[in-house]
Formats: C-alpha cells, sequence, structure tokens
C-alpha cells in the first residue's frame, strides 16, 4: 500500500498533536502569560496585535492542516464502506453516493428512515432501486 505524501503526513501528526490535552494546557497558558503581561505593556496596541496575529497566523494555518487530515479520513472511511458493501448483500448502488446533491441524499435518508420503521427488505430495494434510475436518468 502506497505511503501517504509528505504533507499529509504532516498534517496528520500535527492534526494528532493539536488534539491532545496538553497542547490545549500549553495554549491556555500561552494566554495566560500574554494576559499577565498586560499591565507590564500597558496594555498597548502592539501587546494586542502580538496575540491577535499569532492566533490568526495559527488558525489560518491550521485550516488546511486540519482539512487535509479530514479529506484523508473521509476517502479512506469512503473506501472502507465501498468495500464492506461490496462484499455484502447490501445493494451495491449505494457506493458513491457521497456525491449525490443534498437533496438526494436527505431522499434516501427518508426511504431509509421509514423502512426501518414498517417496510421489509424487499419494499427498500425496490424504493432504493426506483431511486438511484431516476437520479440517473434525471442527470445529464
Amino acid at each position: 500500500m502506497p505511503k501517504a505524501n509528505g504533507f499529509s503526513r504532516f498534517a496528520s501528526a500535527v492534526a494528532e498533536y493539536a488534539g491532545r490535552p496538553a497542547v490545549f494546557v500549553l495554549a491556555l497558558a500561552l494566554i495566560g502569560a500574554w494576559a499577565v503581561t498586560g499591565p507590564i505593556f500597558g496594555f498597548s496596541q502592539t501587546w494586542q496585535l502580538v496575540v491577535n496575529t499569532g492566533t490568526t497566523i495559527v488558525t489560518f494555518l491550521m485550516v488546511f492542516v486540519l482539512q487535509n487530515t479530514q479529506n484523508r479520513d473521509g476517502r479512506a472511511l469512503q473506501a472502507k464502506l465501498d468495500e464492506l458493501i461490496l462484499t455484502s448483500s447490501a445493494e451495491n448502488r449505494y457506493v458513491g453516493i457521497e456525491k449525490l446533491d443534498e437533496k438526494e441524499l436527505k431522499r434516501l435518508a427518508e426511504i431509509l428512515r421509514n423502512h426501518a420503521h414498517d417496510q421489509d427488505d424487499d419494499e427498500l430495494r425496490e424504493k432504493v432501486s426506483s431511486a438511484a434510475e431516476r437520479r440517473g436518468s434525471g442527470k445529464s
């Protein structure tokens, strides 16, 4: 199995460490230290700018790191679910449904929710097949 590229490995490591309680305590301590130094610097604009700039930069960079990690996790989860679908008696039409638009996903969820309450498997397969066929013919 191929390994993740450099940025993906970096993003995963950063996300792993950033989510630890010790990192939160460190961030809290840094903000506390900054707040305590307020009177020393006379609550100046430069003093405020230090924390504003630092937190903005960290937030900006973390968005990309965490999004990369989330995208990879989502793709891996979808691949695992697709494998389970393909190797089970589940409808193979469910493979790739994450690409449906929001309206189609809501409709499919509604069908499944109704089925969970009061319908048998044959009715569910028929409704899912019908919905999938409408989806296929409605797209160009």
